[in-house]
């Protein structure tokens, strides 16, 4: 596992970011799903990155209704030296086709599951990024949006920014999956109903796979050119 990041969280900082307890952090790693810390000072494990972005996967995962011993299989599979970004870009496959979650929470459970506390302007964020909605005294939060929320809140970017580029993701996507959509029903026009069913369950997570990596790449080809062009 690499990562950018020198690992600097403690067992209880790396339980409370990713919202479960510590003895929930140890169990994984005894069962080999978490790799082990990196041992500072006074032989005190510490946890970065990668960590957290593999307790993310596992919990999309276990949304997804996979069992401990077939979440073990499925990261077993993974390359050992993925980076926090390739875990997360994994993350990010296997929520694509989880059905919509939104739950009605209060507050302290919002919190719970951010793994942080919560001040009332990060709230206020969070609902602008349509992640929250207030609800009488409690809130609604869409389980599926709530990390990648919590995570825009310490980017160092302005509220303004972020949405705006929420905006441009959603015309964009819309867009392609809208031209995609087509091209599919042009291909299967001649097919049966099962079949188009059977076909779209397949297609799905490989269509929405290609377009993560396709993304990542392009976006690395351009923050690139700008950064070159930038030293020049």
């Amino acid at each position: 596992m690499t990562t950018t990041e020198e690992p600097t969280l403690t067992i209880d900082e790396l339980a409370a970011r990713a919202g479960i307890s510590v003895r929930t952090v140890r169990f994984y790693g005894t069962k080999g799903l978490l790799p082990p810390p990196v041992l500072g000072p006074r032989r005190v494990g510490r946890y970065g990155a990668g960590h957290l972005a593999r307790l993310a996967l596992i919990e999309e995962l276990q949304r997804q209704g996979m069992t401990l011993a077939a979440i073990e299989r499925y990261l077993r599979q993974l390359p050992a030296d993925l980076s926090a970004r390739d875990l997360a870009l994994h993350r990010a496959v296997v929520a694509s086709w989880a059905p919509e979650t939104v739950e009605s929470v209060s507050r302290e459970e919002l919190e719970r599951r951010a793994g942080r506390a919560l001040s009332d302007e990060e709230v206020r964020r969070l609902t602008s990024m349509g992640v929250v909605t207030a609800e009488g005294d409690g809130l609604r939060v869409d389980a599926g949006l709530l990390r990648l929320g919590v995570e825009l809140l310490d980017v160092p970017l302005s509220q303004e920014t972020v949405l705006a580029a929420r905006t441009v993701l959603i015309e964009h996507s819309r867009a392609a999956a809208r031209e995609l959509s087509e091209l599919l029903r042009a291909a299967v026009a001649d097919r049966g109903p099962q079949d188009v069913k059977s076909l779209s369950a397949h297609m799905h997570p490989l269509v929405v796979q290609a377009l993560l990596t396709t993304f990542q790449r392009s976006l690395r080809e351009e923050l690139r050119e700008w950064l070159d062009g930038a030293e020049e």
